[in-house]
């Protein structure tokens, strides 16, 4: 994990804090949500698994810090800072919401106590992290209830904004509830399902859409798609139900789909091939799967591309990474901006989930009936326990989203989750 993946004023501060003599001061920071993204009633916290990953393999390399050293912002810096960096280390404690928490504004999703310079260098990092995974977790959450128990898979590598964001997207997808990817490495790196057999090439390469089809079933028996849309749908699906069995079904990728899947539906039927699902791609996102599922579109699945790849209609999230606290020659102190539409409030904080609200306080309160949110993840640079499996996660997310009021989930309905300050927290911002 380079540490020059961050941005250069994280550098410039961690020379200034050591040139201050202030390396040695313990930090506390904190990575909040603000603001929900739009159109959002809650996000579900995604990447804290990278997170770790990062934090314990956090290292300086040797031609790495002599690059730092040939920078102009770095000509007035000591020698002793450069060989502070050729021993960095994070040696600090992280305590986050697992994965697959749903999470509101105003709440924090991680905290990281530690030296200042050690909490200073892994902003970037963290906030790119941790917003990423959440806003494509969310978005596939929102598919995932539009669709009423229908399957959504992940086909959106191919307009991810980076391929290594297409890869940790199909994650994050899986942990909001989509079926599988289409991604084949995320599912060789994380263990999810992968699906996917023909593209419209396969079709046009051969001489008559029948050849292609009885080609690929050849191949794959049971686990054949066939895609039925590339010269005319219907004639698609009569040379489909042609080739018969075995197959998993057909897939359509344009066109009016309440009406062609109805259609579908009857020709398979009639066919005998009742068992022969049906699968919708092509510029889907949520509300197009919401308006097929309260038609009652025979649909068995959805397949979701640029819209969850990139969380099309909410790209960006109101992510803070700001200091709370910092203890210098044993002296506490408590911090907090109070910019105009920026502040922030001191101190570490806990969240404390009721059945029906959250209160964000002091992390050593108590609140009988509550259950904290954020768990000790590392500790003094060490992993307190392995972190969960996928599967975990998932079943986790799957078991949260589900204990919230319904208008909550509900993706084409606006609902505020009720979240409090605790009274100890409110004293502290006015004391501050």
């Amino acid at each position: 994990m380079s540490a020059l993946l961050t941005d250069l004023y994280e550098l410039t501060m961690a020379a200034g804090y050591f040139e201050a003599g202030k390396a040695t001061d313990k930090a506390v920071c904190e990575l909040s949500i603000r603001r929900l993204p739009k159109h959002r009633n809650f996000v579900l916290a995604a990447g804290l698994h990278q997170v770790g990953e990062y934090l314990l393999n956090l290292r300086f390399q040797a031609a790495e810090i002599e690059y730092l050293r040939g920078l102009k912002q770095f000509r007035n810096v000591s020698r002793g800072f450069f060989e502070y960096l050729a021993d960095f280390q994070f040696t600090g404690d992280l305590f986050a919401a697992p994965e697959g928490t749903p999470l509101f504004a105003g709440e924090p999703v991680l905290v990281v106590r530690a030296p200042i310079i050690e909490a200073q260098i892994p902003e970037t990092y963290l906030l790119s992290a941790i917003t990423f995974q959440t806003l494509v977790a969310t978005k596939a959450a929102r598919m995932v209830e539009a669709g009423r128990g229908q399957g959504v898979v992940e086909f959106g590598t191919r307009r991810a904004h980076t391929p290594d964001a297409g890869v940790l997207g199909a994650r994050a997808a899986y942990i909001g509830g989509c079926a599988g990817t289409s991604n084949t490495l995320a599912g060789f790196r994380f263990g999810i399902p992968v699906m996917g057999t023909e593209a419209h090439a396969w079709v046009m390469s051969f001489e008559s859409e029948a050849a292609s089809f009885g080609e690929m079933q050849r191949l794959m028996g049971d686990q054949t798609v066939h895609l039925v849309d590339t010269y005319d749908t219907i004639e698609g699906v009569r040379r489909a139900i042609e080739t018969g069995r075995p197959m998993w079904g057909i897939r359509l990728d344009s066109g009016d789909f309440l009406s062609l899947s109805r259609q579908a539906r009857e020709m398979l039927d009639a066919a005998g091939l009742r068992d022969a699902k049906i699968m919708v791609s092509g510029d889907m996102d949520e509300y197009k799967i919401a308006a097929l599922a309260r038609e009652n579109a025979p649909v068995d699945a959805f397949g979701v591309g640029t819209e969850l790849a990139t969380s099309g209609d909410a790209p960006s999230m109101g992510a803070i990474y700001k200091m709370v606290e910092i203890e210098s020659g044993g002296v506490r102190r408590f911090t907090a901006k109070h910019a105009a539409g920026k502040s922030s409030l001191p101190g570490r904080k806990q969240v404390f989930r009721f059945k029906d609200r959250d209160v964000v306080g002091r992390a050593g309160e108590c609140f009988s009936g509550s259950r904290a949110l954020l768990e000790p993840v590392i500790y003094g640079g060490r992993t307190i326990q392995p972190l969960p499996s996928i599967e975990q996660i998932r079943s986790r997310a799957a078991k949260a989203l589900s204990d919230l009021p319904d208008e909550v989930r509900d993706p084409e309905r606006e609902a505020n989750y009720p979240v409090e300050y605790s009274q100890e927290l409110k004293e502290l911002s006015q004391t501050v």
